[in-house]
């Protein structure tokens, strides 16, 4: 599967399970480790850790394997590596104070400003 084909199994994993306020971010440029961070909100521990473990399943099945996953044992912000795309189950507050999707922007403009500079 490419990036792309996970990403979209990753969506529907999540919208299995009702996440919300889904989220893609092309992070390639600012990380060589991944191309994709999928972000999504839940509304409770239980439904934090059961979209993780759906997403988890759901591309184990498609010969994805997961190459970590990290909060299971809390549930208010699970990550879950998937290679290429690395998948972040947060509970609003939790997604409103570290505002990732700020983050890795404000990342790719500080980039892009370097690289016009040269």
């Amino acid at each position: 599967m490419n990036t792309d084909q996970i990403v979209a199994a990753i969506i529907a994993a999540i919208e299995d399970i009702k996440g919300q306020d889904i989220a893609v971010l092309d992070v390639s440029a600012q990380s060589s480790l991944f191309e994709r961070m999928v972000i999504a909100s839940a509304d409770s521990t239980r439904q934090t850790k059961a979209i993780a473990h759906n997403v988890q399943e759901k591309l184990k099945q498609q010969h994805v394997p997961d190459q970590g996953i990290e909060g299971m044992a809390s549930g208010e912000w699970v990550l879950l590596d998937l290679g290429s795309v690395i998948v972040h189950v947060m509970q609003p507050a939790v997604r409103q104070y570290y505002n990732l999707e700020a983050l890795w922007s404000a990342a790719a403009d500080q980039r892009s400003r370097r690289q016009s500079e040269a």
